[in-house]
């Protein structure tokens, strides 16, 4: 129900509602004590230990708590933390590939340079060899130069 100014009216006790908002504020930072610290309204009322129907009359602390959602999001700060430390895991993870993207590249570039030099040392060899194996003249010593 709703005052005439438009207000949202509880229709709970004070105990209740103080009972709700404590347990609305350990779900928000992240201290459940009676649920998995999810934040939906049925960890809210198990939270509280009252009943769905005693939490839904509270039409105050669940505009709060719908304010808060939207603000906020349903993250508590525990999955808040997980999912900032996966993120910061997927920016390393995706820096390393492209690291070791580019050192296999570079692998590939020294295989290819090894084995065009490989190559080209088998065939300087073999014309060595292939040199080696011509008859070499010999040059016949001169002897010391006549005088005419």
């Amino acid at each position: 129900m709703t005052h005439p100014t438009g207000t949202p009216e509880d229709q709970v006790s004070p105990q209740t509602a103080a009972a709700l908002r404590a347990a609305m504020t350990r779900l928000f930072e992240g201290r459940p004590q009676r649920t998995d610290g999810r934040l939906t309204k049925e960890n809210l009322y198990k939270e509280a230990q009252v009943s769905r129907a005693t939490m839904n009359r509270a039409h105050a602390i669940l505009a709060e708590w719908d304010a808060h959602i939207t603000a906020q999001g349903k993250a508590t700060p525990g999955e808040a933390k997980r999912d900032a430390t996966i993120a910061d895991l997927k920016k390393r993870l995706t820096a390393k590939t492209q690291e070791c993207t580019l050192l296999e590249n570079k692998l590939k570039a020294a295989h290819t340079a090894i084995a065009a030099l490989y190559h080209d040392n088998e065939a300087l060899r073999q014309q060595l060899n292939k040199d080696v194996s011509t008859t070499v003249t010999p040059i016949r010593p001169r002897g010391p130069r006549k005088r005419r």
